[in-house]
């Protein structure tokens, strides 16, 4: 039985009621004037005719003017008011972007000293991907085409090198273009030139051209969905990708291959390359960490380059690095498995559907004709993510680490070398600051910059806490530093950072006694030195005068909800429980206990969840007279917030939270001016307009850096094209981990350790933030794979881990970044929407680590799951929303229902008053020009409408007067009626 809401029709209704309104009194116009007409008599029947018709087709026009107006404002609103980029933000985006990719690519291999290539050297270079490189990620992190990009072969060729045409025209005509499949864009197939379409005389003149090989391997990645780990078997499953060759279905994959492995057109491609060629160079051109254990085997392959995706300039970076004029720098920010389909994680990571679940099943709203089912994903690795695994399991005797591992985290190779000695650790007890100094010589040849890092390895008792053996602390790069300089940096750490939550006894972060090894390392594996800090007495986190790094209120367990019915992984009995606790899923029904917490829009009741409430009704409409612009640089609790919030109606604050989509609106009364958002994280993209910036290196190749300052001036960068722009946020950065490196949105997070993230992070916000512009910190929390993301995906994992590795980056980002927005994830915390679960977004972001600002939902399309109601009595407060929508608005209007308006009000209000467009205090507010423009054209049009029947009328009676009628002795009165009157 059809069952009709009609508190939705009428709340549609009157989210349309001003054009409703002008097209009753546009009809109502044609019809009276076109009746009076009618009524003149008979002889007006064709001039009735022709004016009803007029009539009817200025008030259509009048109709879908005035329904421009009222159901696409916000659409509207959101093509208008983007400038251009100035020539002086245009040239110090390029140099920054520039500068990040020279420290930005990862020098992997140098057998013999191979590289650096003498300069103008001619080079063959080989690979489909050298004519369609990668410079960012597909989806909403994809750059702007408004600016020229500098490719691959641009970059050789802008060093000097001179390339072989006759391969570059293999490639561009075997295909020209990378296939776009699927609503985000994909195409798996790699379609690499088999080894027969390389003829005899290709490959006898690439010997003749050049004595160096340079091969390119490309990998893409984007929003939207996951690398497939079997390539040839989701291709076939996914309605999404297809793959076309001369209408022939192909793959260069063979089955069971991963989209990270090499395929057999590569490898013969590189077997070729290196038959014509005495020194051959591997390029991977990727953010994706590869599988590479093959080519670092390989005697023959004498040097492999990670060209991580440099944005619209960034290849400039690869031919200064291969001819010496930058000497490479950066540092692996992920670890590079032997099998990547082998660590912890790569069972549980994918598509996993629950079978006792369709009660809530859902129209899929981007895919009509198909439904959704609550799916899961279990983070059964605990805190032993990335190198923590390894090195940890290492430690324990359980894995041979040199034949697990092929590159560690932290890892880079130089055309220099370098020593680094460490000083004894320095305390400041007041303030529990920990330093050492670590002086870094440079003892080569040639000028380089060399990276600092800093790890602990705690006291582990086993079967007690979980505790990895290896833990970035902190980091610091060098200066370019001449043949036999020094430089002593002073690394720094909170001693809190010593201390591992437990989640199981305390419910708290604990500092337990022992010695913890402190080390100066090459990366995650090698140790330089090491000094030993020792805890006399275990420190529990527990109390209001002793609380963890800095929180504002004791953190304790939140998410216990979320721990599901899963089996850890565990250090206990060296990793006893490895084999069970890394097997796939077996059991896919939710138990009952968790089903029965299990939330949807469905279920959700917000009438029955503020039963209990205290709430009184706030005060509204009140005539306070203040402005925004009042309150900018004010204090988020200053009492005059109070005042401006009572003037606000509960229309205008369900206007206010409900038109979130890539802006906030316009509040009249309160001075509170329209303000456009837009989409990052390497660019700014307005996606209605087209306007986009120059798009900046990947957010790996940032933190392979390991630069603070380049991550700062990204921010600052970003800062001053949003000026330009007339932008006043940006939805960036994403810091989401590196859980497993088949992720799809990997490209746009920063790295698998949560320190390299959310340094980096941290230093982007305040760049951003330091030219008054918002920086949108996502997805939080635990959006670490795009499989079913808008599928209710329960994600599970215990407390322990989701403190430690998940939210970590986040915290940093906020605590030290001093971020003023957040765009929450689509995914589930346990039976729980993270955009509407108040322990993350109220106890653990607000209270804990004292978060001011707004909460803004990722896209907001409702998926089965996503009402307001639920999201502003839970912390969220804005609805990424571009369309009007009835459960976008807060419909149970309740004293709880209203306080939470006002509360999410309030942080969008807070956030906006201290952006850059109120630097000055209150603005001018002005309409957009369109709106001008749709009424000032709905207006014409009436008034045409009057005019023509006026005219109409005015000749009718003109003729009527002078017109002479003779009617005939035999004719009838209908026929002399019938005469016409011409017009």
């Amino acid at each position: 039985m059809l069952s009709i809401n009609w508190s939705d029709v009428w709340k549609m209704v009157e989210s349309i009621k001003v054009p409703l309104i002008v097209i009753g009194v546009a009809l109502a116009l044609a019809i009276i004037v076109s009746l009076a007409v009618f009524k003149m008599g008979k002889p007006a029947r064709k001039l009735t005719r022709s004016t009803a018709w007029v009539a009817a087709l200025i008030a259509v026009v009048v109709a879908v003017v005035s329904m421009m107006y009222g159901g696409f404002k916000t659409v509207l609103d959101l093509a208008a008011g983007t400038g251009a980029l100035t020539d002086a933000s245009k040239a110090q985006v390029e140099d920054l972007g520039n500068d990040i990719s020279d420290e930005g690519m990862v020098l992997l291999k140098n057998q013999g000293g191979a590289l650096p290539l003498a300069k103008g050297s001619a080079i063959n270079v080989w690979g489909w991907g050298s004519t369609n490189p990668i410079y960012g990620g597909t989806g909403s992190g994809s750059l702007s085409k408004d600016n020229p990009t500098t490719t691959l072969l641009d970059g050789l060729h802008n060093a000097g090198f001179t390339t072989n045409d006759e391969l570059t025209n293999l490639y561009t005509s075997y295909r020209a273009e990378r296939p776009e499949v699927g609503m985000f864009k994909a195409d798996w197939s790699l379609p690499e030139p088999t080894q027969d379409k390389y003829s005899d005389d290709l490959l006898s003149n690439a010997t003749a051209f050049g004595d160096t090989a340079v091969v390119t391997i490309a990998r893409s990645g984007g929003e939207g969905f996951d690398l497939p780990r079997d390539v040839n078997q989701e291709m076939a499953d996914n309605p999404y990708f297809s793959y076309t060759n001369n209408s022939e279905d192909y793959t260069d994959f063979e089955d069971g291959q991963g989209y990270l492995e090499l395929t057999r057109p590569e490898k013969d491609m590189i077997e070729l390359a290196k038959k014509t060629s005495t020194k051959t160079i591997v390029v991977i051109n990727a953010a994706n960490v590869f599988q590479l254990g093959d080519l670092q085997d390989d005697p023959e392959i004498d040097a492999i380059v990670w060209a991580i995706p440099g944005g619209q300039v960034g290849f400039n970076a690869l031919g200064r690095i291969l001819d010496g004029e930058v000497n490479p720098s950066a540092k692996t920010p992920d670890t590079f498995p032997r099998v990547i389909k082998a660590g912890p994680a790569a069972n549980n990571f994918g598509d996993f559907q629950y079978t006792n679940m369709t009660e809530f099943a859902q129209d899929d709203p981007f895919n009509k004709g198909t439904q959704t089912q609550p799916s899961f994903v279990n983070y059964n690795d605990s805190i032993y993510v990335g190198y923590r695994w390894y090195e940890t399991a290492a430690a324990e005797g359980v894995i041979d680490y040199g034949n697990e591992v092929v590159y560690p985290f932290g890892y880079g190779l130089s055309y220099t070398t370098f020593s680094q000695s460490m000083s004894d650790i320095s305390v400041d007890e007041a303030t529990g600051t920990m330093s050492a100094d670590v002086t870094v010589t440079n003892t080569g040849q040639v000028a380089g910059k060399d990276i600092v890092q800093i790890y602990d390895n705690p006291p582990y008792t086993d079967g007690g806490i979980e505790k990895a053996s290896a833990n970035l602390l902190s980091y610091e790069k060098t200066k370019l530093l001449e043949p036999g300089e020094s430089q002593t940096l002073t690394v720094t750490w909170n001693r809190d950072s010593l201390a591992s939550y437990d989640s199981v006894n305390t419910k708290a972060y604990v500092l337990e006694a022992g010695d913890y090894k402190i080390s100066a390392r090459t990366n995650s594996h090698d140790v330089i030195d090491e000094k030993a800090y020792t805890v006399d007495a275990t420190q529990t986190f527990n109390a209001a005068d002793n609380t963890h790094d800095g929180d504002k209120v004791v953190a304790t367990n939140q998410f216990d909800d979320a721990k599901g019915d899963v089996t850890y992984l565990s250090r206990a009995g060296r990793f006893a429980n490895l084999a069970e606790a890394t097997a796939a899923p077996t059991n896919f029904e939710m138990s009952e206990a968790n089903k029965a917490k299990f939330l949807a829009t469905s279920n959700y009741d917000a009438a029955a969840a503020d039963a209990d409430s205290s709430a009184t009704m706030p005060t509204t409409g009140a005539k306070n007279g203040l402005v925004l612009g009042d309150l900018a640089g004010l204090d988020y609790d200053d009492p005059k917030w109070d005042q401006l919030l009572d003037q606000l109606t509960v229309k205008e604050m369900n206007t206010l939270i409900s038109k979130g989509g890539y802006g906030s609106p316009a509040i009249s009364s309160i001075g509170k001016l329209r303000v456009s958002d837009v989409d990052g994280p390497a660019s700014l993209n307005n996606n209605f307009t087209g306007v986009g910036s120059i798009g900046l290196p990947s957010a790996v190749s940032v933190a392979a850096t390991f630069n603070k300052e380049l991550a700062r001036s990204f921010g600052d960068a970003i800062g001053t094209m949003a000026h330009d722009m007339q932008v006043s946020g940006w939805y960036a950065p994403a810091t989401n981990t590196h859980r497993y490196a088949y992720a799809g949105r990997n490209f746009e997070y920063f790295s698998e350790d949560p320190v390299l993230a959310g340094k980096q992070v941290a230093e982007e916000i305040k760049g951003a933030q330091a030219k008054g512009v918002y920086a949108f910190l996502k997805h939080f929390a635990l959006n670490d794979q795009e499989t079913n993301r808008t599928h209710m995906l329960a994600t599970w994992t215990n407390e322990q881990a989701m403190r430690e590795i998940y939210l970590r980056s986040f915290e940093i980002g906020v605590k030290d970044g001093g971020a003023h927005a957040i765009m929450s994830a689509f995914n589930y915390i346990g039976p729980e929407y993270a955009g509407a679960n108040s322990a993350l977004l109220n106890n653990v972001l607000r209270d804990e680590w004292g978060f001011r600002g707004m909460i803004l939902t990722d896209y907001f399309a409702g998926y089965g799951y996503q009402n307001a109601d639920q999201i502003t009595r839970n912390g969220g407060d804005l609805m990424l929303a571009t369309i009007d929508m009835p459960i976008s608005t807060v419909n149970v209007q309740d004293a709880a229902g209203v306080t939470a308006l006002r509360g999410a009000s309030h942080n969008i209000l807070y956030t906006v008053a201290n952006s850059w467009m109120y630097e000055n205090g209150q603005p001018e507010v002005t309409r957009n020009a369109w709106e001008y423009i749709t009424w000032a054209v709905a207006g014409i049009l009436i008034l045409s409408l009057l005019g023509l029947e006026l005219v109409a009328i005015r000749r009718y009676r003109a003729r009527k007067a002078e017109a002479v009628i003779t009617v005939e002795p035999n004719a009838s009165i209908d026929e002399a009626g019938s005469e016409t009157v011409e017009e």
